[in-house]
């Protein structure tokens, strides 16, 4: 793949993997977010990788790069999206699902985070890889105005791909399959490679010994059928229900991991749910443990269960990316999307125990088999490149002015209710931003 410093080969093929690196271990930058967990598992196993591979490795939270808290505002705006207004969620990101940029509001807001992510470029950085759509938008802006001089990733964490995933200025995007890919593609992105996923290795297929270990370790009957229900970190969605319609339906038990949400595992309990867990390190555990993962956002845990060789279930995904998700691996023939209630007992036996969970169990497991994998590809780009120059465009300190403004859009954007994402879908709604969104959209 060639990189330039002007990034314009679109769709270009991925490059070589890299062989015979440095030893000064160069460095590369991962930009992440904690807006659930999946973004920063991709960046946690990248950079474990990475590393494996000679690089040192700096990592960052996008959120932490918005000013005055307007990150942690982003992330809670979207949860209580997520668990209070699911329909207002849907409604946005139906709006913005092909939008061809984000909405002046929301530039502005990525714009505020540009020179904080400079001065985390170090002079030896070699590469910067996103694995959050936001920071892709930003890193590419900086990419495009020439003042990022080194290749720039994105990694697409979602199987299914948003508008605001595609980022002007990124030289390549790296997908888990060819179904996001291709999505990529439609949208016009850069550099399209399909590398496969990024799971934590001890994500593999356990043995009958690792299975009845698992099991006994989390307290589970030796030899019933067991379906692991996720609603990730956050345990958000129709849950309760999933679980009483698994139970009910006799062919499986569930196993339900409610991860931070406290509350949700104790309404689970007096639901008379038996087996509930909140938040664990151990999930690659859990997963040897059972027999079919069912899940309702499409996430990395879906990618994880793959990788173990467990059927994958769709069932009441959240809105949105849930729903696009499913559709999509579906569509690869990774998951089914069960979208009746009459349909989840036949179709988790069929999972179980027929020919349809043994095409997944064998699709799963070779999609961990692609090669060169999104380290590798990253590597081979950043490895001949030479580092970011000390004499790159020099960050100008914000002027008061500048301070003022910001200060005037974030009051704004928190006057909306529930942030940013709002003022994306509803573009008119930030007319009242427009004058500052304008003032941001200027080179400096």
């Amino acid at each position: 793949m060639s990189y330039r410093d002007n990034p314009a080969d679109k769709h270009a093929s991925a490059p070589p993997a890299a062989t015979g690196y440095s030893p000064t271990h160069p460095r590369i930058v991962i930009v992440s977010a904690s807006v659930g967990a999946g973004h920063d598992g991709a960046a946690t196993e990248l950079a474990r990788r990475l590393t494996a591979l000679g690089f040192a490795v700096d990592r960052h939270d996008f959120l932490d790069f918005l000013p005055a808290g307007l990150g942690r505002l982003l992330s809670g705006s979207y949860h209580r999206l997520l668990t209070l207004a699911p329909a207002g969620y849907q409604r946005i990101y139906a709006a913005t699902e092909h939008a061809a940029r984000p909405g002046p509001a929301v530039r502005a807001m990525f714009r505020s985070a540009e020179r904080r992510i400079l001065r985390v470029i170090t002079p030896d950085t070699r590469a910067v890889v996103s694995t959050y759509p936001g920071a892709s938008q930003v890193i590419g802006a900086l990419r495009l105005r020439g003042r990022l001089p080194v290749p720039t990733f994105t990694y697409l964490t979602d199987f299914s791909v948003h508008a605001l995933w595609v980022a002007p200025g990124i030289d390549a995007h790296l997908a888990a399959h060819a179904i996001p890919a291709s999505q990529a593609i439609a949208q016009d992105a850069a550099g399209v490679a399909v590398t496969g996923p990024v799971t934590d290795p001890r994500f593999a297929p356990a043995t009958p010994a690792g299975r009845h270990a698992a099991r006994r370790r989390f307290a589970l009957p030796a030899d019933a059928p067991l379906a692991l229900l996720v609603a990730g970190s956050w345990g958000v969605g129709p849950v309760r229900q999933a679980a009483a319609e698994i139970r009910d339906s006799g062919v499986a038990m569930p196993v339900v991991v409610c991860g931070r949400n406290q509350a949700l595992a104790d309404q689970l309990r007096a639901d008379g749910i038996e087996h509930v867990h909140g938040w664990t390190e151990d999930m690659p555990g859990l997963m040897h443990a059972c027999d079919i993962l069912v899940q309702n956002a499409g996430g990395l845990t879906s990618l994880e269960a793959l990788a173990c060789g467990l059927p994958v279930a769709s069932y009441r995904c959240i809105p949105g990316h849930g729903q696009t998700n499913a559709a999509a691996l579906e569509e690869a023939g990774l998951a089914v999307w069960i979208r009746e209630a009459g349909q989840l007992g036949p179709t988790l036996a069929e999972l179980l125990d027929g020919p349809r969970g043994q095409a997944q169990r064998a699709a799963g497991l070779a999609l961990h088999q692609c090669r060169p994998g999104p380290a590798e590809t990253i590597a081979a780009a950043a490895v001949h490149r030479p580092p970011a120059s000390a004499a790159r465009a020099r960050v100008r300190r914000p002027a008061r002015r500048r301070i003022a403004v910001m200060t005037a859009a974030m009051a704004m954007t928190v006057s909306l209710g529930i942030g940013a994402p709002v003022a994306y879908a509803y573009s008119g709604a930030g007319a009242h931003l427009s004058a500052v969104a304008r003032y941001f959209d200027r080179d400096d």
